[in-house]
C-alpha cells in the first residue's frame, strides 16, 4: 500500500531537520509532503534541502487548511495511507506501523494515535488534558466515538478516509471535528496507543485563553452535527 506523510508546518524550520530524518529512518518507503501554512521562516526551505515534496501557501490557513491540502495531494496521486504527523516534533514516527495495521487489515478508515492508552511520554498539562477528557466526554455523546485523545494530530487514513477529508475539512481546531464527522459519515473510527514528546523548540499557539475558545468552538460544532449514515466505532488498544 502506498503511503504519504503529510506533515503540516508553520515556522518549524527549529524542528524539521529532526521531524523529517525520524520519518526517513523508521518509514524509508513513504513518501513525505511538507504543506508549509504561510511560514515566515525558513521551513521550506529546510524540507526541501531534506528531500520532502513542498506545497507552500502564501496565506496562513491554519491547522485544518494545511491538512486537507495534504490530503488533496493524496487523493490526487492516488495514496493508499496518509498519515498525519505535526511538524513541532512531539509525534514519534516509529509508530507509524501501528497507526496503520487496523487499516491495512481492512478494520478501520480511521486510526487516531492516543497518548493516554499507555503510561509514559508527554501529555500536555493539566488544563489541556482536562479539555481532553471533556471533548473525548462529548464525542462518545454526540456521535459514539470512543476516542479518548480526540485532539491527537497524529493519525493515518485509509483511502476511504483521504477521499471524505479531501472535500470536507474543518478549518478551525479541526482534529475533534473531523473524527465525528467522519463517524457520522459511516467511517470506521479507532485508536491505537502511541507515545509522544514534548516540544523542544518553538511554542504552542494554545494558551488558557485559546483553550477556552477551543473548547466552546468545538463543543458547538459538535452540537451542530449533521445527521450521518453510520458511527461505527472501534477501539485497538492491543498494538505494541
Amino acid at each position: 500500500m502506498r503511503g504519504l506523510v503529510i506533515v503540516p508546518a508553520f515556522n518549524e524550520a527549529a524542528n524539521l531537520p529532526r521531524v523529517l530524518s525520524a520519518i526517513r529512518l523508521t518509514n524509508p518507503t513513504w513518501d513525505i509532503v511538507v504543506v508549509d501554512d504561510g511560514s515566515s521562516d525558513t521551513s521550506a526551505q529546510v524540507a526541501a534541502k531534506m528531500g520532502a515534496v513542498v506545497l507552500r501557501s502564501v496565506l496562513n490557513l491554519g491547522i485544518g487548511g494545511a491538512v486537507q491540502t495534504g490530503f488533496l495531494w493524496a487523493r490526487e496521486r492516488e495514496y493508499e495511507l496518509a498519515v498525519q504527523i505535526d511538524g513541532d516534533d512531539q509525534h514519534d514516527p516509529q509508530f507509524i506501523p501501528a497507526l496503520v495495521a487496523p487499516i491495512a487489515a481492512g478494520e478501520l478508515d480511521l486510526v487516531i494515535g492516543s497518548r493516554f492508552l499507555e503510561k509514559g511520554g508527554f501529555r500536555s498539562t493539566v488544563l489541556r488534558r482536562v479539555g481532553i477528557g471533556y471533548l473525548s466526554w462529548f464525542l462518545r455523546l454526540r456521535c459514539g466515538a470512543r476516542v479518548s485523545d480526540p485532539t491527537s494530530g497524529f493519525r493515518a487514513s485509509g483511502r476511504r478516509a483521504i477521499e471524505f477529508f479531501a472535500e470536507s475539512y474543518a478549518t478551525d481546531y479541526p482534529e475533534p471535528e473531523s473524527i465525528a464527522l467522519a463517524a457520522r459519515s459511516g467511517l470506521r473510527v479507532g485508536e491505537v496507543r502511541v507515545r509522544m514528546r514534548e516540544r523542544l523548540t518553538g511554542k504552542s499557539s494554545i494558551n488558557a485563553w485559546r483553550t477556552l475558545y477551543y473548547l466552546t468552538k468545538v463543543s458547538l460544532a459538535l452540537i451542530l452535527l449533521p445527521p450521518g449514515s453510520g458511527e461505527l466505532m472501534l477501539n485497538r488498544e492491543d498494538s505494541p
